[in-house]
């Protein structure tokens, strides 16, 4: 089957802070096991040694990427495939420790500097060209960058070979089942997970490879590097009307390579604006220089998802020395903004600003975008913008992966995310909590890394890389548990405030210093399926770092990586509170549902247990974000939900699984995180409303329904409402009358919110159960066909539009899928701007969806409902 990971539209600026002339060497590499060569480096990287029996590598990837692309393993995202792979805890390092070579063309010319970068190695490494070791001593360090002059090793024929051999992790740590295994792989400054987790089983080759980027670039005798823009936001703004002036403080690394004085000039450009400093550099030196203040005269704002526009400005930083054409040159986006954060001491919890107004947090908590580290700008532009539909405001980087790629902040600042970034460390493997599964005790693992040193250097390394970006807005210690203090201190006090100084630090990711943690545990979690009730009537940690709960994809979903011999459906029992699952199942992570898949009938069938699992899905995420968003600033400043989405096939905690196919808690929290929202407390019957932004809402008219499962309608209440800024307010219960109506078979709700044009600005349908908590109506729901019409609007775009014919019952729970037209596989990704959706009686719905053009590919729509058969229409010109 064939996914598509492209995005439909192209980005028209790079974000990257890259040179102007700089390059990849991402194709045509070759490599081979240490095992089957035995020549040095120097001998490697000679264009006169023979490559003929090497094999095609990936570059940047790993050894186990090289390896799948070659055949040679089988997927191990794919049923109990994993297993079949050797684990490098088993066979040693050895197996696993790779050579990679790369032919390359290039030259340098009068006062031309040729450099070579290398954005991440895990873990260690040499590097070699044209027969020239390049390192004095082994590089060491996942997330530390390298840089090297190239220049006077290149060939005269510009013809060169670059030759890296990769030593894996040391130690790779035993994969026992435990989080991050036996915990040893923490004594390395590296990822964690990929010694096992209980959302992953292990990387057999820990990602041993050069894992990202390798760059050429070309500059002059001086060389521009890690700029850094501040921009300061006084006082309290909003997105829209004049605004008063924003101050912009700009500073850059100049290394002078020439063994005389060079004079010439630092400048930047932004806003039609060019800002210069005339410096004079030391020769074989690198200085900082840092530009005067600029005042930008009415500034277009970077704000959150959903409080306003995610505003850019291109910037180009250069360095020109005597009129000569620029040495160097740096190209960033900028997003002006100033994140603040204060103590709520109504929840005992901080608070975040930006620009001077408060928000809400909204997030989720994100792992990495392949557990095998295949990055593309395109599948990270498509994963953050789901977390952008589902009205989230901010994401989470979890400790036990790595500082994101740059690639990913730039979806991040074009799509208004907010960014917290953990450090690489986490509490199950850093010493936290007694572990029978560890090789260490706590006070040994407390003491992981081994190496302080090189994690604080990498760090400081890492926040040049990504500092200038607007999203990025939290910085964090690690994940439940701060780091050794001869880590922390430094950290905190020097390395942070010195080298970004505008971002919020805190020690870990549920500290007291965060979240004031009054209620005892962890404070975060739980991360199993609750009560919806437990939502609304339970005050839990005040900004939750980690709440979640379930997320099996559907049918379609669980074909793509379990063997048709194991779609066999879980089976729970009420008596003994127990449930049989498959093994690979078992394998893929799967949590119990337990007892709320079978309120809804016990499932007949795996299809059937995936689609009343869909309705379970959509329930849990609206309920917990409506609770929390209820409670905002009475009870809470923030939530993170624990996890949106998963590097790997599991089968627990997404939104979506890992080949972008949307589940329904995607649309649970989408509907529930609305800006405008109308919402239902089950506990007391209490109509709530919400509102996200920053000015009062006026002159909406509130509709409150009821439809019994005959599709009879009920009118409790018509009400002009109005909401102020920023706020949840009560309005009143209607516990009476649901109670009543759903007693017997259970019931529809449906909340609306109209403009005074009679728009539909929000809808929000629940299913209510009847006086047993099942939803016994369900299973008996008359069945409805919609009239269905769906247009091309534009490349890569679709308008579908839904009508239920006056007099029918309530076409409930309709999942869309857009597919190809001959195998009836679904195009993925595809963003929906509703999904799952219910239609009542006499109602139309509009349904936009875009997607990546398919080229003559023929396309159809899949409507497939609760109470319906499922069908497929045809796309009109």
């Amino acid at each position: 089957m064939k996914f598509i990971y492209t995005v439909f539209f192209v980005l028209l600026l790079c974000f990257s802070a890259l040179a102007q002339n700089q390059y990849e060497l991402n194709d045509g590499w070759l490599c081979a096991p240490i095992t089957q060569v035995k020549d040095q480096g120097e001998n490697i990287s000679s264009l006169k040694y023979t490559l003929s029996n090497w094999k095609k590598a990936v570059v940047p990837g790993t050894v186990l990427t090289t390896m799948l692309q070659n055949k040679e393993v089988p997927d191990p995202f794919y049923g109990m495939n994993n297993q079949k792979i050797a684990d490098i805890y088993d066979t040693g390092s050895a197996t696993y420790t790779y050579w990679f070579v790369k032919d390359f063309e290039e030259n340098a010319s009068n006062e031309e500097q040729v450099w070579l970068h290398l954005r991440g190695v895990n873990y260690s490494c040499d590097v070699f060209v044209n027969g020239q070791k390049l390192n004095s001593k082994t590089h060491e360090g996942m997330f530390l960058r390298q840089t090297y002059n190239i220049t006077k090793v290149l060939n005269k024929n510009g013809k060169n070979r670059l030759a890296v051999i990769v030593y894996p992790p040391n130690p790779v740590g035993k994969p026992n089942g435990g989080q991050a295994g036996d915990g040893t792989i923490a004594k390395n400054v590296s990822h964690q997970y990929v010694a096992g987790w209980d959302w992953i089983q292990p990387i057999r080759d820990r990602n041993t490879g050069i894992w990202d980027k390798v760059t050429i670039e070309k500059t002059g005798m001086v060389k521009l590097s890690n700029p850094h823009v501040v921009t300061l936001v006084p006082g309290k703004r909003k997105p829209s009307g004049n605004q008063a002036p924003a101050i912009i403080k700009v500073s850059a690394e100049l290394n002078n390579t020439a063994t005389k004085v060079v004079k010439g000039v630092v400048q930047y450009s932004i806003a039609g604006q060019t800002i210069s400093k005339k410096v004079k550099l030391a020769p074989l030196a690198t200085t900082t220089i840092s530009l005067d203040d600029f005042e930008l005269e009415n500034p277009q704002l970077w704000w959150p998802s959903g409080y306003g526009d995610a505003f850019l400005y291109p910037m180009e930083i250069k360095f020109v020395a005597n009129g000569k054409p620029a040495s160097s040159i740096q190209k960033l986006q900028v997003g002006v903004r100033e994140i603040q954060h204060t103590w709520n001491s109504e929840t005992k919890s901080q608070q975040v600003s930006v620009n001077g107004q408060k928000i809400f947090i909204k997030g989720g908590n994100w792992i990495i975008s392949d557990a095998m580290l295949r990055f593309t700008d395109a599948r990270y532009d498509t994963e953050v913008r789901f977390h952008k539909e589902m009205n989230l405001n901010l994401i989470r980087v979890w400790g036990g992966a790595l500082i994101e790629r740059p690639e990913f902040y730039n979806a991040c600042d074009k799509y208004g995310m907010l960014v917290f970034q953990d450090f690489w460390m986490s509490g199950d493997a850093n010493g936290r909590w007694l572990d029978p599964k560890k090789t260490d005790d706590q006070y040994a693992r407390r003491k992981y890394p081994d190496d302080h040193q090189l994690f604080l250097t990498s760090a400081a390394d890492q926040i040049k890389m990504v500092r200038n970006h607007a999203s990025l807005a939290i910085w964090c210690g690690g994940n439940e548990i701060m780091p050794p203090d001869d880590i922390l201190i430094p950290l905190r006090d020097s390395i942070i405030p010195k080298l970004d100084g505008t971002r919020w630090f805190i020690d870990f990711s549920n500290s007291n210093e965060m979240s004031l943690n009054e209620i005892g545990g962890n404070g975060d979690g739980p991360y199993e399926i609750q009560p919806i009730e437990r939502f609304w009537n339970y005050r839990t940690w005040p900004f939750n770092s980690e709440i979640g709960s379930v997320g099996v994809g559907d049918y379609e979903s669980l074909k793509r990586f379990i063997p048709k011999e194991n779609m066999i459906a879980p089976q729970f029992d009420p008596a003994t509170q127990t449930e049989k699952i498959d093994s690979v199942w078992d394998y893929h992570k799967y949590i119990s549902y337990g007892e709320f898949v079978n309120a809804y009938g016990a499932p007949r069938d795996v299809q059937d247990f995936t689609e009343k699992a869909q309705l379970v899905n959509y329930n849990q995420y609206r309920a917990l974000i409506e609770g929390f968003s209820a409670n905002m600033w009475r009870w809470y400043t923030g939530v993170i939900i624990w996890k949106t989405q998963n590097p790997w096939t599991a089968l627990r905690g997404q939104m979506y699984d890992y080949y972008l196919d949307q589940n329904a808690c995607f649309y649970g929290l989408k509907n529930g995180s609305a800006s405008l929202h109308a919402m239902y407390n089950p506990v007391d019957g209490m109509i709530n409303l919400v509102n996200n932004s920053f000015e009062q809402v006026r002159n909406r008219m509130l509709l409150v329904k009821i439809f019994d499962m005959d599709g009879k309608e009920h009118l409790i209440s018509k009400l002009m409402v109005e909401i102020d800024a920023s706020s949840s307010k009560k309005s009143f219960a209607i516990k009476k009358e649901t109670d009543r109506v759903s007693k017997n078979k259970g019931a529809f709700l449906v909340l609306q919110l109209e403009d005074m044009n009679k728009n539909v600005v929000d809808q929000n349908v629940y299913w209510l159960p009847d006086a047993n908590q099942e939803y016994s109506g369900l299973q008996t729901l008359a069945n409805v066909k919609l009239q269905a019409k769906a247009n091309r609007d534009a490349e890569g775009k679709i308008v579908l539009n839904l009508e239920n014919a006056v007099g029918n019952n309530l076409s409930f729970f309709n999942r869309i899928s857009l597919v190809n037209a001959q195998t009836k596989e679904r195009v993925l990704p595809v963003f929906y701007t509703e999904n799952y959706l219910t239609v009542l009686p006499g109602e139309q719905k509009q349904i936009k969806m875009e997607y990546s053009a398919q080229g003559d590919t023929k396309l159809a729509i899949e409507i497939k409902g609760w109470n319906g058969t499922a069908y497929y229409i045809n796309i009109q010109p």
